[in-house]
Order: C-alpha cells, then sequence, then structure tokens
C-alpha cells in the first residue's frame, strides 16, 4: 500500500520557479497574522522582553553608530546575517528604541515560511499535475498548524532569529524536495493552459535543467541558513550527504547537473568556511564562537550553579528538547497526541512511500540539539521538569515543521484511506479541531512569551531605572560602559552608542588585551576619554577601571540585578 499510486509519475507536481495564486494566498494570510500579533505585542510593550533579541538590534546598530564603526562589530558568538538584515530598519531612532526595527525581518521571514511549508507539504503529495484534494487540504492545515501556533507567533514579532531560520530551513527542503522527485522522476509536467499543451513538451524537456536550479537554490537557502544559525550547519552537513546520495543513485548525470552539484556542494560550505576564517583572522582562533570568553561553553564553565539537565547525557538531553517541542505546540495531554501524530507520519514515509523522504530532513533539529544540550554546554530548562524554570524552552519550535510536515502526510494518508465523502470530511474536521483545541490551551501563555516575561522582569526594571537616570545627564556627555549586559539601558534612554566607550572598541585581533586599544585605554585612565563611568557589580568596567579621581554621583539597586554606580570623573566641571 502506497499513498502515491505507482503506476502514476511521481514528479508531475509543481516545481517551477514561479509561485501559484494558492501559495501567494498562503503567505498572504501569513502576512496578515504576522502584521496583526505584531500590533498587539507592541501595544503592550513585548517586542523587548529576550534580552537576546535587545541584543541582536544593538550588535546590528553598533556597525554604525560607535566610536569605531564596522564589520567588526558583528562579533563572534552570534552569526552575522541576521544583524546584516535588520541594519537598514535600525538605522531610524525610533525603529531602534522601540524595536520595530528588528521586528521586520523576522514578519517577512514568517510568511515565506508559512508559504515554504504549503509548497512542500502540497508538492510532495500530489500525485498528478494538479494536486488533488487530500494534498491540499493536507497543505492547508500544514500551513495552519505552522503559522497558528502561538510561540511561533510571538517569536516572529520580535528581533529573535528563530523566525528568520525556520524560513530558510523550510525552503532548502523544498528545493532538495524538488531536486529528488526529479531525479527520481526523470520529468517534470505542470499544469498545461487551454490551447499551450505545446508546453507541457516543453517543460518534460527541461526536467534535468530544473533539478539543476532547485539544487544550486537549495544550496543558496543553506548557505544563509548557515549564516544564520549554527543549526544550519548541521542542515548542511546532512542535507549535502542526501545529494550526493541521489546524484550517485542517478542512472544518468549530464554536465549540467554535475555543475549544480558543485555550486551546491560550495554553496553549502562557504558560510561555515567564511566564518572560521573571519575569526582565525580577527581572534586568532577560528573555534572562537565555540570556546571563546562569551561562547555557550565558557558561559557554562563560569555559572556555579548546578550541572544542566542532559549534560553528557544523550536521552536525557533528547527528552528535554522533546519536551520543549511539545510545550511550544500544547498543553497536557495533548502533547502526546501531537507526538503521535509525528510518529504516524514518519512511519507513513518509511513503511509506505520512502519517496517522501526528503521531508525526513526537517527532524535535523533532533539530533543536532541532542548534541549541542550534551556536550556544547547549552542547557535547556522546561517549567515542567526540574529544575522547573524557564531556559531556552524556545528551542523546541524548531521541531514547527517537523510536526505540520508530518501531520500533513498523516491527514492526507487517512483522507485517501476514507472510502466515502462523509469519512473524508470528518478527517479534515477532526484535524481542524484538533489544531483549534491545541492552540487554545496555549494561546493565553505560550511557553515561549511566558520565558521571555519571567527571564525579563529583573532586567527590564533595572534597565528602565538605569535608564531614566542616564537621560540626566548631559546630552553631549561621554561613557564608559560595559554593554554586554545592559545594552537596552542605553536604547530605553535613546542615547546612541557612538556615545560610550565600550568593549566593541577594542582589536580583537590583539587579545588578550589591546594596551592601545580605545577601550583599555579608557579603563586605565578614564577621566581622559570620557565624563562618566556606569559600572555594575563584577561587569569588567567595575573590576578594571582606575576609580582614583572619581566621584560616586549615584548608586542604581533593584531585586535581582547587579547594583549599578555612576561615576563623574571631573573631565569638565558641569
Amino acid at each position: 500500500m502506497t499513498l502515491l499510486p505507482a503506476s502514476v509519475p511521481l514528479m508531475k507536481s509543481q516545481t517551477w520557479g514561479r509561485w501559484d495564486r494558492e501559495t501567494a494566498l498562503v503567505a498572504q494570510f501569513a502576512a496578515c497574522v504576522s502584521f496583526i500579533s505584531f500590533a498587539f505585542y507592541f501595544q503592550h510593550g513585548d517586542l523587548l522582553l529576550y534580552g537576546d533579541a535587545v541584543a541582536h538590534m544593538n550588535i546590528a546598530r553598533r556597525l554604525f553608530d560607535s566610536r569605531t564603526p564596522g564589520l567588526l562589530q558583528l562579533g563572534t558568538v552570534w552569526l552575522p546575517l541576521p544583524h546584516l538584515l535588520m541594519l537598514p530598519f535600525l538605522i531610524f531612532d525610533a525603529a531602534w528604541q522601540s524595536g520595530i526595527g528588528g521586528s521586520i525581518p523576522s514578519m517577512i521571514a514568517y510568511a515565506l515560511g508559512t508559504a515554504g511549508i504549503f509548497r512542500l507539504v502540497r508538492g510532495a503529495l500530489t500525485v498528478d499535475s494538479h494536486p488533488d484534494a487530500a494534498a491540499r487540504i493536507a497543505a492547508w492545515q500544514s500551513a495552519i498548524i505552522y503559522a497558528a501556533n502561538p510561540n511561533l507567533i510571538y517569536l516572529q514579532a520580535t528581533a529573535m532569529t528563530e523566525s528568520l531560520y525556520l524560513a530558510l530551513f523550510i525552503w532548502a527542503v523544498v528545493y532538495f524536495s524538488e531536486f529528488v522527485r526529479l531525479m527520481e522522476g526523470g520529468r517534470l509536467a505542470r499544469p498545461v493552459e487551454p490551447g499551450r499543451e505545446d508546453l507541457k513538451t516543453t517543460t518534460k524537456e527541461r526536467s534535468p535543467e530544473i533539478a539543476s536550479s532547485s539544487l544550486v537554490k537549495c544550496g543558496l537557502c543553506l548557505a544563509a541558513a548557515c549564516l544564520t544559525r549554527y543549526d544550519g550547519w548541521f542542515l548542511a552537513a546532512a542535507t549535502g550527504v542526501a545529494a550526493l546520495a541521489v546524484v550517485l543513485k542517478a542512472k544518468a548525470v549530464d554536465r549540467n547537473l554535475r555543475r549544480s552539484l558543485v555550486k551546491f556542494v560550495l554553496l553549502a560550505a562557504a558560510a561555515p568556511a567564511l566564518w572560521l576564517a573571519y575569526n582565525a583572522i580577527v581572534y586568532r582562533n577560528p573555534l572562537e564562537f565555540a570556546n571563546g570568553q562569551y561562547s555557550a561553553r565558557a558561559i557554562e564553565q563560569k555559572s556555579t550553579a548546578t550541572t544542566h539537565p542532559g549534560s553528557h547525557n544523550l536521552p536525557v538531553a533528547f527528552s528535554y528538547f522533546l519536551k520543549s517541542a511539545e510545550l511550544n505546540m500544547a498543553a497536557g495531554g495533548l502533547q502526546k497526541l501531537w507526538v503521535a501524530l509525528l510518529l504516524l507520519g514518519i512511519g507513513t514515509v518509511l513503511i509506505f512511500n520512502r519517496r517522501l523522504s526528503p521531508l525526513l530532513l526537517l527532524g535535523i533539529p533532533i539530533p543536532f540539539y541532542m548534541l549541542s544540550i550534551a556536550y556544547s554546554g547549552v542547557p535547556l530548562y522546561v517549567p515542567t521538569w526540574w529544575p522547573f524554570s524557564f531556559y531556552n524552552v524556545r528551542y523546541g519550535i524548531q521541531l514547527r515543521p517537523f510536526f505540520s510536515a508530518m501531520a500533513g502526510v498523516t491527514i492526507c494518508l487517512l483522507f485517501r484511506l476514507a472510502p466515502n465523502k462523509s469519512l473524508k470530511i470528518t478527517v479534515a474536521s477532526a484535524a481542524a479541531i484538533l489544531i483549534f483545541v491545541s492552540y487554545a490551551s496555549v494561546w493565553r501563555q505560550p511557553v515561549s512569551f511566558q520565558e521571555a516575561w519571567v527571564n525579563s522582569r529583573s532586567r527590564i526594571a533595572f534597565e528602565t531605572e538605569l535608564a531614566s537616570n542616564l537621560k540626566k545627564l548631559p546630552h553631549d556627555s561621554s561613557l564608559l560602559m560595559y554593554l554586554g549586559d545592559h545594552v537596552g539601558a542605553l536604547q530605553r534612554a535613546g542615547i546612541p552608542l557612538r556615545r560610550t566607550i565600550n568593549e566593541g572598541n577594542h582589536r580583537p585581533w590583539k587579545a588578550p588585551t589591546d594596551r592601545e586599544g580605545l577601550w583599555e585605554r579608557a579603563l586605565a585612565n578614564p577621566s581622559q576619554y570620557v565624563d562618566y563611568v556606569i559600572a555594575m557589580q563584577g561587569d569588567p568596567v567595575d573590576t578594571s577601571v582606575q576609580k582614583q579621581g572619581m566621584s560616586s554621583v549615584l548608586v542604581i539597586r533593584t531585586a535581582g540585578q547587579a547594583p549599578a554606580t555612576i561615576y563623574w570623573t571631573h573631565r569638565a566641571a558641569r
């Protein structure tokens, strides 16, 4: 038994470049949801809850708003593409202070990701040149499962990188899936307009050319994904192995396809190679992002807390990651129902139709996060298991495309197995009800929103208090401040970053110290370079700055945060 009859050419699906009206309609609906949700969270002041979102925007901002502007302000731990995409929207101070500038790329990516899921599922399940009712219903419900998720809806309204990466991830799988179908089917047929039957033959003859184009587009998406999150590196390696296996399995490989395979490999490898080279040249360590002083591993080693669950334990790491995915999907017993649908979809692919196997690439986050949690110092805490807190729970959103696609495969299977129209309607209705009930159970308090809200309370209170006092300083005064922890205070106060001397004004290739750098010179003699010093207990300014000759102006204390002291350097009497 198969989902797709063997007698029907698998490649009769819509895989040409331009979007059809139905895919465009999906993207338009998603754009409406994106804008409405953004307006809601903006009105409630929730765009800047995640400290990482604030940090992403200020990394992009300091590319031009700095004493030492330029690409070196990108830093090392976070990959550069999200910051480069935010850059044009953060030029305006209002878009920077409000967080709007960081949200725009995420919102666009959300709409594109939704359209990608629709195209992926519909194309994979289509058995003729026109998708049947089963394929279309499954594709629509997969798109709804993806786009209507309350956790993703919140994340796409912020400057977090999840929405952008998911869109690139999905489209990489879309193009790879189309490449595989073209290679295995040997021809491509698309819907022929009345009176234009001549186009059908032409399109079939161009199947190898279109396959090559799909592979190169996949490589472009992988390159962008590799410059967005490190998940993309793992995805690129897995997809590269799969593409090579498909080409080796093919009976005939022409010169054009070989060239496209080379382009694909170069594109997929170029982004990681570029980032390694950047780290090697600038930081004298190609793995600075992985083992440097700001890496996740270094932060874990500095922490005095108990070893996080899953550390050096792959089964526990898997269970915590899967639990975070369940929490991002639904509440209570509904979580296990979604896992069952996921397993049923995987079983359908492996048992009934292995030609759908490219969809299994959507499960790549599982081994990646298992390894990251177990061996790369990446903690993940969920509120329902010890230590009963929120930390990186949002990582579970990375399985959203996998849940969406496998649910679509299952729905399609059940729809085609249903012997009559009444049962078909029952299948489609049951799926819609499950989606509604599941998301209604988490709509008021999406776990990714809870994570942001719980972990931001003390930080926002501190930064708001600090910002209100910084506003009182002379508008032309200069500041010495470590921005790694509380750059949000400057953002809230509307103080340009170029008014500060911070750790970004350092030549990293002189690490660990740059005695002639602006940052080190200001720490050694602040009265020569700045008017005020903001030192937070335990930060580099507090531990390194020479405080002789400075006057303490104010000490700011809020619950849950280290106190901050504002010093006057007497650089000029004001």
